[in-house]
């Protein structure tokens, strides 16, 4: 199918994420790229999406999206089966049905410069930034890595600094939380969208006042806190990679003559938070 002239087909925005994103930039175990849709479909509306979920395919189906770009993938792990009556299944077929594409940037758009963390780090006025785990092989160089460290705009408590990021994340349930001492002076943060435990030893080499990231667990904290590690702040998985979607849909209309709409529909699975009185404030 195609469109009014000057509007791109599926192929043409494709082709655009992954010179921005290459493929071959993400970790073997991933799944990047294309899912579903076909190449010669016209693209006039695009909706930016962290979780292609039910909620965000029946938004892109609400406002006549032709293309979802997402950033966690669909099919990460193998399946067997794509039959309507399994999860994925009944996505992929809405989709399909709706003739709406799908495409996927995750660790390739997590390693690339700017890419998740980048956006990350400007919601919380980061400067001077610098990857956290500066990348290998392929995506090597131009300072591409997993997240960024940089100075905060002034020194702020580990208190305030939690305040902050929960004020200038995107709001969640979960919220943000803080492991370590509330009056501990922060200047330099280290930043990780997404899941970031594996790179604790990183921020303690890097000799950061704190870290942020998301899917921090009680013992790897733990032991992290008692050799002397960084402060530590874990928000929602969701709210760190939304940043993202700005970056990406801003980038998508200076390329192309397209409607690009974010989604804003919270797709973190918790959904309840509630604090102890005795325990809102202190350790």
């Amino acid at each position: 199918m195609t469109g009014p002239v000057g509007t791109p087909a599926v192929r043409q925005v494709v082709d655009a994420l992954d010179g921005r994103y290459p493929r071959h930039w993400a970790e073997s175990w991933d799944r990047v790229g294309l899912v579903l849709g076909e190449f010669e479909h016209a693209v006039s509306r695009v909706l930016c999406v962290v979780d292609c979920v039910p909620e965000t395919v029946d938004q892109a189906l609400a406002i006549g999206a032709d293309l979802i770009v997402a950033h966690h993938p669909l099919l990460l792990k193998p399946v067997s089966s794509l039959a309507p009556d399994t999860f994925k299944g009944r996505l992929v077929h809405r989709l399909i049905r709706a003739e709406v594409a799908l495409y996927t940037a995750h660790t390739n758009a997590d390693v690339a410069n700017p890419g998740v963390s980048d956006a990350l780090a400007a919601r919380l006025g980061l400067t001077g930034l610098r990857p956290l785990a500066p990348a290998e092989g392929a995506a090597a160089g131009e300072g591409r890595g997993v997240g960024r460290i940089g100075d905060l705009p002034e020194p702020l408590t580990l208190a305030d600094l939690t305040a902050l990021a929960a004020d200038r994340l995107p709001a969640t349930a979960a919220g943000v939380r803080a492991a370590g001492d509330p009056d501990r002076v922060i200047r330099t943060l280290a930043v990780c969208g997404g899941a970031g435990d594996s790179f604790l030893a990183g921020a303690a080499r890097a000799g950061v006042d704190a870290y942020l990231c998301a899917d921090l667990r009680h013992h790897p904290v733990s032991e992290h806190l008692a050799n002397d590690g960084p402060a530590l702040l874990d928000a929602a998985h969701w709210a760190t990679e939304r940043p993202w979607l700005d970056e990406v849909a801003s980038w998508l209309r200076t390329q192309f003559p397209v409607e690009v709409v974010v989604s804003d529909l919270d797709t973190d699975p918790w959904t309840v938070h509630v604090a102890s009185v005795s325990k809102e404030t202190h350790p």
